[in-house]
This record gives structure tokens, sequence and C-alpha cells, in this order.
């Protein structure tokens, strides 16, 4: 399929994508594949997710060289759940180092899994905006910090949600990513309340194209995002038919951005689940500019 000419009005829509590190050789080979190919739409960054504890310090830190060295916008996550501050301000050098400049700050999961209670560690930082503040003290970083339009499974509602984000903003976050979300109302309440409250950075919807029903629904309920009925109706009934299934789960999203656009939205944030296949189909039917060229300098 041909893709979509950019309108004018979406040629400056920005956009990042979001990877996890590769478990096999073969991932590997494709996630590079997948980096190369969304390269295309010029992002502002690709952002490389962590484990709790530094559980993926390695392998994060080895996918974010490599994207840095196929000349492309890498920006690491990081977690301060079960380390010192010291063992976190070692791991942002290590980063550092090898040319990170922009971290998506995090509190991560506890030890014990989701749902488990979480404990800050006693030498480290308590939460997100603790860490944010910590990395603001060692060097002129750029700080993404999350947003949660359907209210983090821990918070005891949204007002505390946001409460949080106003307090990782104060420490110096620069752009709020959100989870996944499929209601565009439940999103845009959400972000009249953030403005309400006096926060004023971008607050950018992250998408996610379905690729596996099941696991979305998994997903979703440990971090407390809903699947409309809706959604899993159109779904449900092609999940044994991969063509039809991925048309459904691109039409689905490509009409979430561009109801999102309408409403003023000018930044997005795709989960890509390290597949470039529904993510450059949504962005080519919403019609984002994209750069043939820049996608084969990458993967040369």
């Amino acid at each position: 399929m041909k893709p979509a000419t950019a309108s004018p009005a979406r040629k400056d829509i920005r956009l990042s994508f979001e990877f996890f590190p590769p478990k096999s050789a073969e991932a590997e080979g494709q996630l590079w594949e997948t980096a190369a190919a969304l390269s295309a739409y010029e992002p502002g960054f690709m952002s490389v997710t962590y484990g709790a504890g530094g559980s993926t310090k390695a392998p994060t830190l080895a996918t974010v060289r490599h994207l840095l060295a196929m000349g492309l916008p890498a920006a690491s996550h990081l977690t301060c759940v079960g380390a010192t501050k010291e063992e976190v301000h070692a791991v942002v050098a290590e980063f550092q180092a090898v040319g990170v400049r922009h971290f998506v700050a995090l509190r991560g999961d506890p030890p014990g899994g989701v749902g488990t209670a979480y404990r800050p560690h006693p030498g480290g930082y308590a939460n997100a905006a603790e860490l944010t503040a910590g990395l603001r003290s060692l060097a002129d970083f750029e700080i993404s910090v999350s947003a949660y339009p359907e209210k983090h499974p821990q918070s005891p509602d949204v007002a505390a949600d946001i409460d949080m984000l106003k307090r990782k903003v104060d420490a110096g976050a620069t752009r709020a990513l959100t989870q996944f979300f499929f209601e565009n109302d439940d999103f845009e309440r959400y972000l009249e309340r953030v403005r309400k409250a006096g926060i004023a950075i971008p607050v950018v919807p992250g998408i996610l194209p379905v690729h596996n029903l099941s696991q979305v629904q998994k997903f979703a309920g440990l971090c407390g995002a809903s699947v409309p009925g809706w959604l899993a109706d159109r779904l449900a009934p092609v999940d044994d038919r991969p063509q039809e299934r991925a048309a459904v789960a691109i039409d689905l999203a490509a009409r979430q951005v561009e109801d999102l656009i309408a409403r003023g939205i000018g930044e997005f944030h795709f989960y890509t689940m390290n597949r470039a296949t529904l993510v450059s189909a949504v962005c080519d039917r919403v019609g984002f500019a994209r750069n043939d060229r820049h996608a084969a300098g990458a993967a040369a």
C-alpha cells in the first residue's frame, strides 16, 4: 500500500516510539529493523524500557547505545525502586557516558510485582518526583515522566495522580507520557483537570495499536487501564485471522489518533511492542510526514 501523503496540517505533529530490550538474537534483529523503519517519521525520540531495580540495565544500555549508533534519538527509562541514590546515579553516569541526554523517570513496580506493596529503598528516592529532582541536580537532562488518564492502580483517586504529576513537574519534568488508553473522552477530561491544576508541560497521549487482544487485556488489568467492550467486540471475532485482525487494529488506532488531532493534540507516543507494521500503517493512514531516505540511512 502506498503511504499517504502528509497533509500540511500534520507535518508538524511530533511523534515518539517506545521499545523494550530484546531477549534473543532474533528479537534483536527485529528491533533494529523496527527502529530503522519508524525512523522515517523522524521521531523526537525513541525510548527504551528499564526493569525495576535495574533488572534490565545491561540490555537497556546496549539497546540505547545501538540506537544512538544508528543515528537515532534514544532516550532511556530509569526507575528508582530497589536502589540507593548512589546506585541510581551510577546508572545515570553509565548512560550519560554513551550519549544519553533524555531520561523517562519512573518509580518502577515493586520488587514483588504489580499489586504488591511498594516500599521505598531506605537509601533511595521515594518516588518519581524525587527521582526527577535527582536527575535535574545531576545535569541538564530532558526528563519525561508518566501520567495516567485512568489513574495509577495504586493511587487513591485521579486527584492524587495529578498532585504527583505536579510534584514531578515542579521537580523539573519537561514532558508527561500517558499510559495507553482507548477512550479519548477519558484523556480529554484528564487533560482538563491537569491544566486546571496549573500543569503546563506537554501531556502526550500513549497510543497502543492492538497486536493481541488478550495480551492487552492482561496489560490493562495490571496498569489500571480499561479495554472498552466496543474494542473487544471489534477485535475478538477476527482474533484467529491475523490479516483481518491487523486491519481492524490499524483502523481503530488511526481513528483514535485522528480524533485526538481534531481535539487539538499535536504529539503522540506509540507503544510499538518492538514491531513496526501496525504503527507504520497507522502513521501512514493518518498522514504523518515520512522521510524514507532517513529510514534508509538509519538502516545502513
